[in-house]
């Protein structure tokens, strides 16, 4: 399927102002489609978005998806939906469960309500690989899902259950995308829930040593930003009735353990500082909530939406260092 097919449309992208949502921004406004963004700066930040203010087809809407009204607002005459807004981290849902049910779901549900009354004909979102919880079977298979393992697993559970119904319901067409310990370029390594992959980066870049949680055999299933980008877009022009109203993993297909990726870390950073190759990892407590190992079968999201991921973790990594080199 031709992505370069997908302009002159009307899209929101919930979460616009994330590392995920403003790197689809940028995208869809430069496949020449009009772009909407919610966004209530929660986790959000304002540069992600300036290369864009100034475009005519762009228009930022400071709102909350917990606000149906706001909701409402940002639906309106819009063709698509990306759904990225929401609190993420497994350990921030442990500490604020109630925060995070509000946002995943109840925000998910007031997404869904706006979209179904603007008449919006699809509906895409951001599931994640955490709903596999317990299960214990590799690679994850999407109809195969253990038990959830921490409140921001269930919210993303819910989700998908919501847009099952609706589109049952109401007929709206649905899909989830469940992402797979997605990396890149904005990604904040800042802050209590950063993820593990800028991070380390930035502690690495300051000659400082990372804590791996565990013995570091843990294993990911890291997937670059544009992997996730090429899987959204092909969400939005998949005609096949077959590839609607369902979930998809959205991954490389290949895992890697802390170990690995903090070898590749130094080796590729140390081609800007030769220093960084002797910095080694201290190693922490097992993290409560996660899953030990992480691998995705993408052969779904291959066979009805053509997915065809073109980035490693290796050749991901090598892109997000020079970003972040010339950007932290």
């Amino acid at each position: 399927m031709e992505i370069q097919k997908l302009e002159n449309k009307k899209i929101l992208v919930t979460g616009g102002a994330g590392f995920i949502g403003s790197n689809l921004c940028d995208k869809l406004i430069e496949l020449k489609n009009q772009v909407v963004c919610l966004d209530n700066f929660a986790t959000g930040k304002r540069e992600n978005l300036t290369q864009l203010m100034d475009n005519g087809n762009f228009t930022l809407i400071e709102g909350d998806i917990r606000d149906i009204e706001d909701c409402k607002k940002a639906a309106e005459g819009v063709d698509y939906v990306l759904h990225q807004a929401a609190l993420g981290s497994v350990p921030r849902s442990i500490k604020d469960p109630i925060t995070s049910n509000n946002t995943n779901v109840n925000g998910f549900l007031n997404m869904l309500v706006a979209s179904r009354d603007a008449g919006i004909k699809r509906f895409v979102y951001a599931a994640s690989s955490s709903t596999y919880g317990d299960s214990e079977s590799l690679p994850k298979i999407e109809d195969k899902i253990g038990r959830p393992l921490s409140p921001y697993a269930i919210t993303k559970y819910v989700n998908e259950l919501y847009a099952d119904v609706f589109s049952k319901t109401y007929g709206i067409e649905t899909i989830g995308l469940r992402y797979f310990n997605v990396f890149g370029r904005r990604q904040d390594p800042n802050g209590a829930y950063a993820a593990v992959i800028p991070k380390f980066v930035k502690l690495l870049m300051k000659g400082e040593s990372p804590t791996i949680n565990g013995d570091g055999t843990y294993s990911r299933d890291f997937t670059y930003i544009d992997n996730v980008i090429q899987a959204n877009l092909l969400c939005l022009i998949v005609t096949d009735q077959k590839a609607l109203n369902t979930v998809y993993n959205v991954a490389y297909g290949e895992r890697n353990t802390l170990n690995d990726l903090m070898e590749y870390l130094k080796e590729y950073l140390s081609e800007f500082d030769a220093s960084i190759k002797n910095v080694s990892a201290n190693y922490g407590p097992n993290r409560q909530g996660d899953i030990p190992h992480s691998l995705a079968s993408i052969d779904k999201a291959k066979e009805l939406l053509h997915y065809n991921p073109r980035f490693s973790l290796q050749s991901g990594l090598k892109e997000a260092i020079k970003w972040y080199w010339e950007n932290l």
